[in-house]
């Protein structure tokens, strides 16, 4: 079975990878394929963009897609970055650009009241149009300083709950149990496991 995930992005593709591995099936990102278009995440929902994103490919490209759409959800913020986590500083923003704003924004908010949570929706779609969609979301709390050289995005600010280390902090493997999207896969990998 091969599975295109449509991402661009190295980091969730070397994710969700690993955490497939053990299906034997062959995983592409969409990078792999320069015809297939970028998809605009227009959506209001982690859910709707996910599932926009893996129906247009799985329909283009006639193959299985898995997508997700995950990012920071922040209480004393409103839930923001929320669904533009990618884009928070700008659309041409880096992972430390978004880094910046969100210390920004946190200035004035003591620690102990910095709640954060990740959230994950991936969708699973086949070429007919048909998807599934699952969920996972990891609780957290937002620090002062950056921690870590692993994981990419805000994982070096984000402290898991009952734990010391940020995400930056916790070796892949030991982070593809606990995290966001690792919640959402293993969802996935049932489903899979199923048709395969």
């Amino acid at each position: 079975m091969e599975l295109i995930v449509a991402t661009r992005n190295s980091g969730k593709l070397k994710e969700i990878s690993a955490l497939l591995s053990p299906l034997q099936i062959i995983v592409r990102g969409v990078a792999e394929f320069p015809e297939l278009p970028e998809v605009v995440e227009d959506g209001l929902t982690f859910a709707e963009n996910a599932e926009k994103k893996a129906v247009t490919i799985a329909r283009l490209s006639g193959r299985l897609t898995l997508a997700d759409d995950s990012g920071l959800e922040v209480g004393a913020l409103g839930g923001a970055p929320g669904i533009h986590s990618a884009r928070y500083a700008g659309a041409e923003a880096d992972d430390a650009a978004n880094n910046r704003k969100l210390h920004a924004a946190l200035a004035a908010i003591p620690l102990g009241k910095r709640g954060a949570a990740f959230v994950c929706v991936m969708a699973l779609c086949a070429p007919d149009g048909s998807c599934r969609t699952f969920s996972g979301r990891l609780e957290g709390e937002i620090i002062s300083e950056l921690r870590g050289t692993a994981g990419f995005g805000y994982d070096p600010l984000f402290v898991v709950a009952g734990q010391q280390r940020t995400l930056a902090e916790i070796p892949l493997a030991e982070k593809n149990r606990i995290s966001h999207r690792a919640q959402a896969l293993a969802q996935v990998v049932a489903v899979l496991q199923e048709v395969n």
